[in-house]
Order: C-alpha cells, then sequence, then structure tokens
C-alpha cells in the first residue's frame, strides 16, 4: 500500500465537514483522522496529533484559518476551503497549496489532493533534513556564524532586527530579519512563538504563568492572547 495521508477538517460549520468527509472517503489514500471546529481547537490538535493535510476554514470565530497559519508556519501540508475569496492572497503568502471556494466540487477537491501530493513527495526529503538540523547559519558582522539551535533560549523581534538571547551569554546576537522569516529559516519543533514579538526555545522554558513565562536564565517573557494555546503543554 502506498502513503496514507491523515486528514484534520478544521471548519465552524458541520455541513462543510459532512461535505469533505465524504469527499476523502472517495480517495483510498486518504484518512480522515480528525476535526476542529474552530482555530484554537485546531492548534491544540496540531499540537497533540501528526496529520498530513489540514482542509482549513478561514472566517472562524476567536482564531481566524489565516491566524491558525501564521501561529504554525511549519504545519502540514495546508488547503484552504472557504466561501470567502478575499483572503487568497494571505493564504498562499503562508504557503497554502491551494484555494477551494464553497461549494467545492469533487473535482475540484481532487485536483486539490493531487497538488498536496506532489507538494507532499517533494518535501519528503526536505523534512528529514530539517529534523536533522542542529544549527542556525547567520552573519555576524559580515562573517557567516553557525549557532547551535541547542543554545539559543529565545529570540526578540524589534522592528527588521532580531536579537538572539543564548545561554551563557548575556548580550544578545542582533541580526536582520523577521520571526517569520526566521521559523521559514530554523523549521524546527523546537521553537514556538509565544508573543507577535518573542520566539522561544520549549526546551529552555522553565515555567509558564497566565500571561507570562520565565526561561531559564530567568528572563521572563510576555504571552499573547492567541499564543496561550500552544503552551497548552506546559501549563
Amino acid at each position: 500500500m502506498g502513503t496514507l495521508y491523515r486528514c484534520l477538517i478544521v471548519d465552524d460549520e458541520t455541513p462543510a465537514h459532512k461535505a469533505l468527509a465524504v469527499h476523502i472517503s472517495k480517495c483510498p489514500d486518504l484518512e480522515h483522522s480528525g476535526s476542529a471546529y474552530n482555530g484554537m481547537e485546531a492548534l491544540k490538535m496540531l499540537n497533540d496529533n501528526t496529520y498530513d493535510i489540514i482542509f482549513l476554514d478561514i472566517n472562524m470565530p476567536v482564531i481566524s484559518g489565516v491566524e491558525v497559519m501564521e501561529l504554525q508556519p511549519n504545519r502540514p501540508i495546508t488547503i484552504v476551503t472557504t466561501a470567502y475569496s478575499d483572503f487568497a492572497l494571505l493564504a498562499y503568502q503562508n504557503h497554502a497549496v491551494d484555494y477551494l471556494l464553497k461549494p467545492i466540487s469533487f473535482e475540484k477537491f481532487e485536483k486539490a489532493v493531487e497538488k498536496a501530493r506532489i507538494y507532499h513527495s517533494g518535501n519528503v526529503l526536505q523534512k528529514e533534513i530539517q529534523l536533522n538540523q542542529r544549527v542556525f547559519s547567520c552573519k555576524i558582522n559580515g562573517e557567516p556564524t553557525e549557532i547551535p539551535l541547542d543554545e539559543i533560549l529565545y529570540v526578540e523581534s524589534t522592528g527588521n532586527y532580531l536579537k538572539l538571547y543564548r545561554n551563557r551569554q548575556n548580550l544578545p546576537i542582533v541580526i536582520y530579519g523577521t520571526l517569520l522569516s526566521l521559523t521559514e529559516t530554523i523549521k524546527s519543533d523546537q521553537f514556538i512563538q509565544v508573543h507577535r514579538t518573542y520566539i522561544v526555545n520549549k526546551n529552555q522554558i522553565k515555567a509558564v504563568g497566565q500571561n507570562s513565562l520565565t526561561m531559564t536564565n530567568l528572563a521572563q517573557l510576555p504571552i499573547g492572547r492567541k499564543y496561550k494555546i500552544l503552551l497548552s503543554g506546559f501549563i
């Protein structure tokens, strides 16, 4: 038997779940492995389980589909399923492989899934490389430098620059870039965004409170409201 793709449906409307479940059942290599009815539930399920393809609605209460994509930049392959055409650019900027407008015919569904299959087959080796990544490469004072990921405690965004705080180092390394570009470069499950200006090394978290967390160097960092769900396993 070939690859079996575990699928998660994320939508706040039950009819949409039923329609997508029927489409999934017609494809022998797809398995309906989970259903989430809002963005917060989706984030928790993505943290707790492994999926290959997400069918993601955009217009949901509390946390939208776009916010789910932003909060999980290294998530599984994403196919957006929505009644709104306004968010196509944002979806593709967040690396969705296709954007389907409801009602979704099986023909359009099948074409989107084929894109996901192609994307998956081309990304298997790259994912293995990402999982084995142990260093972050950057330039410091013009010199190429490799920083072991385990040494990075957390990263703070300040405008167009990033401050990398390391073990046993009082002063941070300052490099040009954004948090989004950093997560796309590192692509490691070792790091998690906890605030719009902070990414932290999960292995360096000492304690988590309601609105802040403490790192192993005793630095206290704020937790953004919409990022709390990502820290549910630490509380």
